[in-house]
């Protein structure tokens, strides 16, 4: 580059914001039909179904874990064929793609496991964190290369959604790692005080998600510490990353890792969970990612975040029934 050439004008990821919804206020039964509809449906039918989510997970609770997660996998096949008749199409098409099956048994079968996994996840949130004094239930391959990639410095545990992922921030504690993720509460109150109660107590910490979460995580990591991003999304009903052979992009977390990787010199470190039999799994730590600590160029961040989808898509692919995002578009 000479004096006379312009500085390369990279790639801008778009910006996202996280705006947590707000209480209707009494004033709002005075208003218009759409704000009475919204004040009645916070206060009132939203309640309702807060009290029977917490009902039910603290009912779970007292249940043995493989119980749990039986019920969870029944409870998945009841519902997903006869009430998200729209996802459940869409779980077909997209494990089709991912690996076509051999015959229309193997669809069918492949299906069953997929509306039994999604049903494993929801209920097993109630006893998740007891997995750390059960050890015999857990399996975990190559830790050492998390464990010599933080002796270098800090790192970004990229993870997917697989198994179990609740699973991870316990395995990272016991390691003497304290993972940073961006933290999106789900939708519904209830569910969102049960997810955030769950995972402090499986060892997570939370940064602001969006935006307002990139200076926190800046910060972290160049203190040499540990922040999770899940690379696998989806947004709007279709998978936004992996790419599976699609044109990259640089609006999503692959793109929010590499940049913050690139920003700071840490180490992309993959990781995942796959389900056995029940509730037990194996965590399998897969190798870091290391990328050049030079400025990136107008091309660098491309080929970046296609380097980090190329490691995460057969390990999706080979896993699909257990992928949460399945039943996303990949079109």
């Amino acid at each position: 580059m000479t004096k006379a050439d312009p500085p390369p004008v990279l790639p801008k990821r778009k910006a996202w914001r996280f705006v947590s919804p707000s209480a209707p206020r009494l004033s709002a039964l005075l208003g218009d039909a759409p704000e009475r509809k919204a004040f009645l449906r916070y206060w009132l039918t939203d309640n309702i179904w807060n009290g029977l989510h917490l009902s039910t997970f603290y009912a779970l609770r007292l249940m043995p874990m493989d119980l749990v997660s039986r019920f969870g996998a029944a409870l998945g096949r009841f519902a997903i064929p006869r009430f998200h008749k729209v996802a459940a199409g869409r779980a077909r098409d997209t494990m089709e793609a991912l690996r076509p099956a051999r015959d229309a048994a193997e669809r069918e079968a492949r299906f069953d496991a997929y509306c039994a996994a999604q049903g494993r996840l929801m209920t097993e949130f109630a006893v998740v964190t007891r997995i750390a004094r059960h050890p015999d239930r857990l399996i975990v391959n190559n830790v050492e290369r998390v464990v010599d990639a933080a002796k270098r410095g800090p790192l970004i545990m990229v993870g997917m959604h697989l198994g179990n992922w609740e699973i991870g921030p316990i395995v990272m504690r016991r390691i003497g790692l304290q993972p940073y993720a961006m933290y999106v509460p789900p939708a519904g109150r209830a569910k969102a005080w049960i997810a955030e109660r769950v995972r402090q107590k499986a060892g997570l910490r939370f940064i602001p998600p969006g935006m307002q979460g990139v200076r926190p995580a800046l910060s972290i990591l160049k203190s040499g510490g540990v922040v999770s991003i899940f690379c696998d999304e989806a947004f709007g009903g279709r998978i936004r990353g992996p790419f599976f052979g699609r044109p990259p992009h640089l609006e999503g977390n692959l793109a929010l890792a590499v940049r913050l990787a690139r920003m700071t010199g840490a180490t992309l470190c993959p990781w995942y969970t796959r389900r056995g039999e029940d509730f037990r799994f194996t965590l399998q730590f897969l190798d870091p990612v290391c990328l050049p600590k030079e400025p990136p160029g107008p091309d660098d961040l491309m080929r970046d975040v296609t380097r980090l989808s190329a490691v995460l898509e057969p390990v999706i692919a080979e896993n699909a029934v257990q992928w949460f995002f399945v039943d996303s578009m990949l079109q």
